[in-house]
């Protein structure tokens, strides 16, 4: 009964003028990114980031939600018109949405994605009012052995969860891990690794680093590219789904929003490993698998459920634990940390009205991304024939112009710069920076947790293993490091990321 209450009060937090104004602002934003090829969820957070530096922190975060899952909404119209996948987690929806809209099915394809991820959204968000207290409170237990065992299994299951090879994704984690040492040892005001310059005494920004790698690695990244994409000419048609497609797809919704709503909470996991489980389940259960990829109706109903729901509870683990589940929600927490909100157990207890204002805001936000997405699909149609090369030159100078009213500092527009090279080089590379950017936020909490730890078990390093939850964390952290030695294993991920 408490929590209901509790939500109802978020609601109200949430409707009024100001937030609904953000989340409003968030949804358009990321319906936008969503469709426009080039751009994308994580690269616009960072960009986005100083902006909620003048923004109350409620409306901040729920602007960056939407944001998120707003994506997922905007990605599919893309895959489904232009057969180009607008976000990652759309991938899949490629396969049978195009082929539906190929047949002349454009507008049942585009409505089953919308009104699946309104369906996901909804369940995925009373998913999280009604398990992120329990789990907070089993939170509150933790001491700092437990916590930096945690961060140990997180980082491992972002290794297994990365794209690529094994050892590129466990170099991006001890790069991360290293970048986040470098500035003034806060116990002995001693500088680590800062070379002498005295720019990075106080260590390196969040925001430069993140801006870096993701929005301008993406920009440099993007210019690369050749740019074809043709899009479906004429109407969409009508958009009403038959009986027969609401048929089909209401089984593939229900499995797809299951499937998404787990698999959001393990680290690493989120919107774009459910939509390929997702699809994945359907097509191995189906009586007719020989009709996916030829314009089935539940490959676009499962993944587009299932990436929706993956969206939303992946909140679960850093409103809940402080751990960021995948590199979205990895901006999102440096966005509390510039608020001076420490992610985590105790922002259900010391900031209420954020938390459970954020979660009803979910809701809200989910009904009028199906008013936006349908309604103004032709909209969304002319934007796609809009060449990416109109777009990027104003995104690096807004970038630019963001990192430096931060602090008004020459230096971190360098650091922008040096990071975005080092972001494009990674993609070169083959190397997912995503782990990078989880190592990086972690990297001071475990560093002060393993401290604490050893300080009270008075330099003892077995605390970790004779205290019940550490050893269980850690033991799952080890299960999953010999989970990759298996071969069986090693090349079903493999196979798994090349369908990718």
């Amino acid at each position: 009964m408490d929590i209901l209450s509790s939500f109802a009060d978020g609601f109200l937090i949430a409707a009024t003028p100001t937030n609904l104004l953000y989340c409003l602002i968030g949804a358009l934003i990321g319906t936008l990114i969503g469709v426009l090829p080039g751009l994308g969820p994580v690269a616009t957070v960072a960009m986005l980031l100083p902006v909620t530096f003048y923004l109350p922190p409620v409306s901040a975060l729920i602007m960056l939600s939407g944001i998120y899952y707003g994506a997922q909404y905007g990605g599919s119209t893309t895959a489904i018109l232009a057969n180009i996948p607008g976000e990652n987690s759309s991938i899949v929806t490629c396969l049978d949405g195009h082929q539906m809209a190929r047949q002349g099915r454009a507008g049942p394809a585009l409505a089953i994605a919308a009104l699946s991820s309104l369906a996901a959204g909804c369940f995925a968000t009373f998913f999280i009012a009604f398990f992120a207290p329990p789990l907070a409170e089993v939170a509150l237990l933790f001491g700092a052995a437990e916590y930096f065992s945690l961060m140990v299994l997180g980082l491992i299951a972002a290794i297994v969860l990365a794209h690529g090879s094994i050892v590129a994704a466990l170099g991006m984690i001890v790069l991360g891990l290293l970048l986040s040492a470098i500035g003034t040892d806060v116990n002995t005001g001693v500088q680590r690794m800062t070379l002498g310059i005295v720019e990075l005494s106080d260590g390196i920004g969040f925001v430069p680093l993140a801006m870096g790698l993701f929005a301008i690695g993406d920009i440099i990244r993007n210019i690369e590219a050749a740019e074809s994409r043709v899009v479906l000419s004429g109407k969409v048609g009508r958009l009403w789904p038959s009986r027969e497609d609401f048929r089909r797809s209401f089984g593939p919704v229900i499995r797809g929003t299951a499937l998404g709503s787990f698999l959001g909470i393990l680290p690493g996991g989120g919107a774009m490993l459910s939509s390929f489980a997702a699809y994945a389940v359907e097509k191995k259960i189906s009586k007719e698998p020989h009709r996916f990829g030829k314009g089935a109706v539940e490959g676009v109903a499962a993944p587009e459920a299932a990436n929706n729901a993956g969206a939303q509870t992946s909140f679960i683990p850093l409103l809940t634990l402080g751990i960021p589940s995948n590199p979205v929600i990895a901006l999102i927490a440096g966005a509390m940390m510039i608020h001076g909100i420490q992610p985590g157990p105790q922002v259900m207890t010391k900031n209420p009205d954020l938390f459970w204002g954020l979660i009803a805001s979910m809701l809200i936000g989910n009904a009028m991304l199906v008013l936006i997405n349908l309604p103004l699909i032709q909209i969304w149609v002319t934007l796609l024939r809009v060449p990416y090369r109109l777009f990027f030159p104003a995104l690096l100078v807004f970038s630019c112009i963001g990192v430096y009213t931060l602090n008004s500092s020459v230096a971190e527009v360098v650091m922008l710069l040096v990071f975005g090279m080092l972001g494009y080089v990674l993609l070169k590379l083959r190397c997912e920076p995503a782990p990078l950017l989880l190592a990086f936020v972690l990297g001071p909490l475990m560093e002060e947790n393993l401290r604490r730890a050893m300080l009270l078990s008075k330099g003892d390093a077995t605390t970790f293993l004779v205290r019940p939850i550490s050893l269980t964390l850690l033991l799952l952290a080890l299960g999953l490091l010999l989970l990759v030695v298996l071969p069986a294993f090693r090349r079903t991920r493999e196979v798994a990321f090349e369908e990718a």
